[in-house]
């Protein structure tokens, strides 16, 4: 029986967002989401752990090549979040609220179909040194 190991790729990227409920009033996301819901939106020092987990392949020894998952993170996730507006310059989060959770979900469901789904995928972002979120959690 093949054995399976879960390997790692650490991402950093720097995003702006702000957290607000069009259907609340101004008192209520004040209220719910604090300095969060600035108007003139706000920004994170992100980083982003990618998992991959799988069996080991016995002609290359590895679960996933780790180049290819750089490249897929690089060019499907930084290339659209990095030194960005996520409310207004991501197509995702213009109508869902961009929480560190919907962030992590959307970068799952993104990377999801760019990785053989025979690996199982898990994210984890971390929003400040010491908020972090994972998805999916099992």
């Amino acid at each position: 029986m093949a054995q399976k190991v879960a390997v790692f790729r650490k991402e950093h990227f720097n995003a702006a967002h702000r957290l607000h409920n069009s259907g609340w009033s101004e008192e209520k996301n004040e209220f719910v989401f604090g300095k969060c819901n600035n108007p003139n939106f706000h920004g994170h020092n992100y980083e982003l752990v990618v998992q991959v987990t799988g069996e080991v392949d016995v002609e290359t020894g590895y679960v996933i090549d780790m180049k290819v998952l750089s490249s897929l993170i690089k060019e499907f996730v930084l290339d659209r979040f990095d030194h960005r507006n996520l409310n207004l310059d991501v197509a995702e989060f213009h109508t869902l609220n961009p929480s560190a959770e919907n962030i992590a979900i959307v970068i799952y469901n993104i990377l999801r179909t760019k990785i053989d789904t025979g690996l199982s995928l898990k994210i984890r972002l971390y929003e400040t040194e010491r908020n972090f979120v994972e998805y999916p959690v099992e």
